[in-house]
């Protein structure tokens, strides 16, 4: 299966997972939902350790690249989870695009890997209709509209939530497939999951085992949730595998799409469909990376 078809997959996994989280898991906190989109992805990718090799043969340097990528992965995915929970799905989710562009420069400094011109040119469309998503903000009707997704750092908490997100998730990317130098993608993501899953259960199940009652209130919600990410965990490290990270994330970053048509169809947030032709610039940024 090509890199394309796995990030395309792994990005519709995403946004419905998000939606699924927004529409079932709405009441939970933060942290609750960290448990939920942690422990139950790494429980079921448990399979896929089979063709782990011991924990004594693996390299000291791999172990170096998780010691910094597991604080990371839960900071951001905790900013993630408040953001998608308590503000629009249309003024949060546009901002992971910029993800790419934060990649480009990481994966040039951490990995020396370098983008073509087309596609620098491909990942600029992607950013640039994440950008004009947010052009009918409240806060910037008039001809300066342009500039609206200024505004909406300014004015929603949300927006600057998952700029930080991205920025965080640039580091991840690039760090993750650092790691895959010592496991296979498949293996490496199932050991991931596994190991954030083993760390939110100690630090946060163990001390409050109260907060499992609340999720096992919900089985269909929490494992509904869990098996997209997981979906969307096992094609994310395929795919980044194959192709440039900054190519990849870009790609995945067609989640957005996704995501405010599933705000239009189950939220009812509105302005969808002036956000339209920004789409169009993403789709056509994808279309430039594939060619």
């Amino acid at each position: 299966m090509s890199w394309i078809v796995l990030s395309l997959v792994c990005a519709f996994s995403l946004a419905s997972a998000d939606a699924a989280t927004k529409a079932w898991l709405r009441d939970l906190s933060a942290t609750e939902l960290l448990v939920a989109r942690f422990c139950i992805p790494g429980l079921l990718m448990t399979p896929l350790l089979a063709g782990l090799p011991p924990l004594g043969e693996i390299p000291l340097a791999f172990w170096g690249w998780i010691a910094v990528l597991v604080p990371l992965e839960l900071a951001a995915m905790w900013l993630y989870m408040a953001a998608i929970r308590d503000h629009p799905l249309s003024l949060t989710l546009p901002y992971l695009a910029f993800t790419p562009v934060f990649v480009i420069a990481v994966a040039w400094i951490v990995l020396g890997e370098q983008v073509s011109a087309r596609g620098a040119l491909g990942i600029l469309l992607v950013v640039a209709g994440a950008w004009l998503l947010n052009s009918t903000h409240t806060h910037a009707r008039d001809w300066r509209g342009w500039v609206a997704p200024f505004a909406a750092i300014v004015h929603e908490p949300g927006s600057r939530m998952m700029l930080g997100v991205a920025a965080i998730y640039a580091v991840t990317a690039t760090l993750g497939k650092g790691a895959m130098r010592y496991l296979p993608p498949e293996t490496f993501g199932a050991f991931y999951f596994a190991l954030l899953g083993l760390t939110v259960l100690v630090l946060i199940v163990l001390p409050r085992p109260r907060m499992l009652i609340k999720l096992a209130r919900r089985p269909w919600a929490v494992l509904t949730v869990g098996g997209l990410l997981g979906l969307m965990v096992f094609t994310h490290f395929l795919a980044i595998q194959a192709v440039e990270v900054a190519y990849m994330i870009a790609v995945k970053r067609v989640s957005l799409l996704f995501g405010i048509l599933y705000g239009a169809l189950l939220f009812r947030e509105r302005d969808m469909a002036a956000r339209l032709p920004a789409g169009v610039i993403m789709v056509s940024g994808v279309v430039v990376l594939l060619t």
